[in-house]
């Protein structure tokens, strides 16, 4: 893993997608470190879309609808509990300012958030921003079980629908790795970046608003672009 440098001064939103779409993202030290700094990995993580793992227990979870999954209706509640404290995971690398960019790339339609709910609560969710045919996801969480797996689910059921070509996971852990993210190398993850830049996909295939049942959900995983 590369540390390229600490960044001391403003970042723009339009900054942020440039650096994105050379293949570096910030990070911070910690949730009290005002500082922040660009990383660019060696060996970059990538969830295939193509070959996305879902186990037979997970399917029928998904299939149940035990979860209501939404859009972009609680993206900063969201950022939130990725940022709170969490068993195994006792302190983050959120802090104000990735929290008040990643809010205005929100805020201009570059980043979203899907998020599961159970009895009116959010009870799961992720983060990512979207570029040309790319999606980056940045965190993760959950406060019942399976619940961030839903959202992954029904975010890679939304990216095959709309015609991306790649989600980037930044780095491989256990958790990605049983839905079959891999490692590549950082020209490797170049070359597959220059062309997801290129797409014109829809995130909104599905509409902001509609709640997409499991089944539609399965029914595109296993279904053609």
């Amino acid at each position: 893993m590369t540390r390229i440098n600490d960044v001391l001064v403003e970042i723009t939103p339009e900054v942020l997608l440039k650096a994105y779409a050379c293949g570096i993202f910030p990070m911070a030290e910690s949730a009290t470190d005002p500082g922040l700094y660009w990383i660019e990995p060696e060996l970059r993580g990538v969830l295939p879309l193509e070959e996305f793992h879902l186990s037979g227990r997970l399917a029928r979870t998904v299939r149940s609808d035990v979860f209501e999954v939404r859009i972009d209706s609680a993206f900063e509640e969201v950022m939130d509990a990725c940022a709170a404290p969490a068993p195994g995971r006792p302190k983050t690398w959120i802090n104000d300012r990735i929290r008040n960019l990643y809010g205005e790339l929100h805020r201009i339609g570059r980043c979203h958030s899907v998020e599961t709910w159970r009895d009116g609560r959010l009870v799961g969710g992720l983060y990512g921003v979207r570029l040309g045919g790319a999606f980056f996801g940045e965190s993760m969480f959950h406060r019942e079980r399976d619940a961030s797996k839903v959202a992954l689910v029904h975010l890679v059921a939304r990216l095959k629908r709309g015609g991306f070509d790649l989600l980037d996971t930044q780095f491989v852990t256990e958790h990605l790795r049983q839905f079959g993210a891999i490692e590549v190398p950082r020209r490797d993850y170049h070359r597959m970046l220059e062309v997801a830049l290129l797409g014109k996909p829809d995130f909104f295939a599905w509409p902001r608003e509609k709640i997409v049942s499991g089944s539609e959900v399965l029914e595109a995983l296993n279904g053609s672009r």
